[in-house]
């Protein structure tokens, strides 16, 4: 019963090391599956990349034959006008530089894009097939090393299996040996024990000999069994301690394929994989980055020209460039009919009288319509700051636009209640028109009112040399009073007392002249009103200033 209880434990444990055996070949067989699924799943990876750069190279040689088409269209546009021959820097307005400059930035684009084509073609794309043959090639030579081990850990459990069996046998026929070699000396002692008992008055004289043979044969017996058991246990033994040494070998080898050689294994397969696949990344990094470093750049040349928009040096360059249209006329010249040789206002007599009354109706009314004209003035120029206001308004920020952290209806939505929506376009456009008619009225108005001026204020001056001229004839004194009522009415002109009586100093001046002419009285002995002494002093003063 024990021998069967001892063969079954020995066919449990075959079993039990079989099963082990079979779990680790089938943990090597799934780790090569594993490793090959990964370089499958990498290799699909590059592919994919490959595929994603291509096309992204085919999307940015479209867009920048687009953008060299676009160019070209308006440049050719440009250089078939006959705008093109003042494209001279000199005559470059401000609006036209930053067109130029628009249209040379969209040629640095379409250059930059195709740069970036042949970066994706020839170079990502390139380096991404590299990487591919790579990773096929590594795992060929992982897969190669992985083998030879898998075959050298079979191997060693196969040795572990082998000397187990030999260690189990050894001492199966150590046990036999010792079993038997028991068996053996309990029939010694069994016969010692049956001798001693007779020999003292069973046996007779004839039997002696006999008895004597039969215990040197179980002694010669029992000299072989335990003959047989040393060799036996020896031979267990020396199994015994193959087998543990084995065992710890095994062990050992298992214990670091899985804790160290796996982990080479798998480091063989990743060789290079992800600095050379890091590196591929950074070149399509550098070549987005400096894409975009040369827009910027272009885009400063733009802005800084923006900032340049000047409407004051336009109208002097267009005025400079086009100086035979706005440079003025020759003045026309007298033209003498039939040999008529006076080419001066005649203040004689009797058209003195006359021009007289004229100068002072000139005077008077050239005060009224600077003062009107200046109130108009005042009003243009608020006209004009709230123009202004309106057309630089900073409507220009569109970077909420931009944000990415909110999604595309918030974004829409958003955009409707900004500056640049429909229902503020409309209000804002209105409000701009309405003033800019209001603007050009008064504008009108101004040009109007400021060309009267200026033919009222020739013949003014005129009137004044030829009078001034008559009197110095008449009269020496007569000049500096006239100098100091002309200063006098400048500074009534310029101060509210002159506005307030400007009706009535123009027709007291106006009935001193008269009454200095038709009673032939010289001007200085006329009485001069209080209002024009006072005048008088405060035109000296400013005179002396």
């Amino acid at each position: 019963m024990s021998s069967q209880t001892k063969f079954k434990k020995d066919k449990e444990i075959i079993a039990e090391y079989e099963a082990q055996i079979k779990e680790i070949r089938t943990q090597l067989v799934e780790q090569f599956k594993c490793l090959e699924q990964q370089s499958e799943s990498r290799l699909q990876l590059l592919q994919d990349l490959q595929e994603f750069f291509r096309r992204k190279a085919e999307i940015e040689l479209e867009y920048s034959r687009s953008l060299e088409k676009l160019a070209e269209r308006f440049s050719s546009k440009i250089r078939s006008s006959r705008e093109h021959q003042f494209k001279k820097d000199q005559y470059l307005l401000s609006p036209v530089n930053c067109w130029y400059l628009v249209l040379h930035q969209t040629r640095r684009e379409s250059r930059d894009h195709a740069t970036l084509n042949d970066i994706f073609m020839n170079n990502v794309i390139v380096r991404l097939s590299q990487i591919s043959e790579d990773v096929i090639r590594l795992f060929k030579k992982s897969k190669e090393i992985g083998l030879q081990m898998h075959e050298e850990l079979l191997k060693v459990t196969n040795e572990l299996y082998t000397v187990m069996k030999t260690y189990h046998m050894y001492h199966a026929e150590s046990i036999s040996a010792e079993s038997k070699l028991k068996e053996a000396e309990k029939q010694e002692e069994k016969q010692f024990n049956k001798s001693g008992d007779l020999s003292m008055n069973l046996l007779r004289h004839e039997d002696r000999p006999q008895r004597r043979s039969s215990v040197k044969k179980i002694e010669k017996m029992k000299e072989k069994r335990q003959a047989k058991y040393s060799e036996n246990k020896l031979k267990c033994t020396k199994a015994r301690n193959d087998y543990l040494l084995n065992l710890a070998a095994t062990n050992a080898a298992i214990s670091k394929y899985y804790i160290h050689d796996v982990s080479d294994l798998i480091d063989c397969c990743d060789l290079g994989f992800h600095a050379s696949l890091a590196r591929t990344f950074r070149t399509y990094l550098s070549a987005e980055y400096n894409l975009e470093t040369s827009r910027h750049e272009g885009l400063d040349v733009i802005e800084n020209a923006v900032g340049n928009l000047d409407s004051r040096s336009d109208k002097h360059t267009v005025m400079d460039m086009c100086n035979q249209v706005f440079c003025p006329p020759l003045k026309f010249e007298f033209q003498p009919h039939m040999g008529d040789e006076v080419c001066q206002v005649s203040a004689q007599q009797p058209v003195q009288t006359e021009l007289l009354m004229r100068y002072h109706q000139l005077q008077s009314r050239l005060a009224t319509l600077k003062i009107e004209n200046e109130e108009v003035r005042k009003t243009l120029d608020a006209t004009m700051q709230t123009l202004q206001d309106m057309l630089t308004v900073e409507d220009f920020d569109v970077s909420d636009a931009f944000q990415h952290s909110r999604s595309t209806e918030s974004v829409k939505s958003a955009a409707s209640e900004t500056y640049m929506s429909k229902i503020n376009i409309a209000k804002r456009r209105a409000n701009q028109q309405e003033t800019e008619m209001f603007y050009f009225t008064k504008f009108k108005e101004y040009v109007n009112g400021s060309n009267l001026i200026t033919k009222l204020q020739a013949k003014h001056d005129l009137l004044k040399q030829t009078l001034g001229e008559g009197e110095r004839a008449e009269c020496g004194t007569t000049r500096i009073q006239d100098k100091l009522y002309h200063w006098s009415s400048r500074a009534v002109s310029d101060t509210s007392i002159y506005m307030d009586s400007s009706s009535k100093a123009s027709s007291e001046c106006q009935d001193l002249r008269l009454k200095s002419m038709t009673s032939k009285i010289p001007l200085r002995e006329v009485k001069t009103p209080l209002w024009m002494t006072k005048m008088n002093e405060i035109s000296i003063q400013l005179l002396a200033f």
